[in-house]
């Protein structure tokens, strides 16, 4: 499996009053997650599935994949939340689905929980040496049998501006 961890967009600041989980993109976050989409459509690649994060902001970075037709099928799962869990992921979505191999995944979430994951699918352990930007991806390949964790390969990392 191909498991592609997308970072949401540019979003608003924090600002009193309003919840973490209502902030939404700026228009220059929606303008450039919408290049970038179109990007990945022009290196012709396609998820099977988008999970994202219920907060806003990966949600509407998620619609904008979908918009782009980089998938057809979205779904929201907690475990992308900012206090997401690998391992509860792992146990209720990767184990149980039994993905065939050639499957493409994209999880849309947040810093720093995609960059901690990432580095326990590559080496078992969290070592903050990873940095995902807004709107960027980490591509990692999850070995075909047992358990990912530090046994997984990364095939791409690219920060936004490469995408533009």
């Amino acid at each position: 499996m191909e498991l592609y961890l997308i970072r949401h967009g540019i979003a608003e600041e924090h600002q009193p009053g309003l919840k973490d989980q209502e902030r939404q993109l700026t228009k220059e976050g929606r303008q450039k997650t919408e290049k970038v989409a179109q990007k990945l459509i022009k290196l012709e690649l396609n998820f099977d599935l988008i999970l994202t994060s219920p907060l806003s902001r990966a949600r509407q970075t998620a619609e904008i994949l979908i918009a782009a037709k980089l998938s057809s099928q979205l779904e929201e799962s907690s475990h992308l939340a900012p206090d997401g869990n690998i391992e509860n992921w792992l146990k209720d979505w990767y184990y149980p689905q039994n993905y065939p191999a050639k499957t493409q995944l994209a999880l849309v979430g947040h810093e720093p929980c995609l960059s901690s994951w990432a580095e326990i699918l590559l080496w078992g352990e969290v070592k903050e040496r990873l940095v995902l930007k807004k709107a960027g991806m980490i591509g990692i390949k999850l070995p075909e049998t047992g358990s990912p964790l530090g046994r997984s390969q990364m095939f791409w990392l690219t920060s936004p501006k490469y995408l533009l």
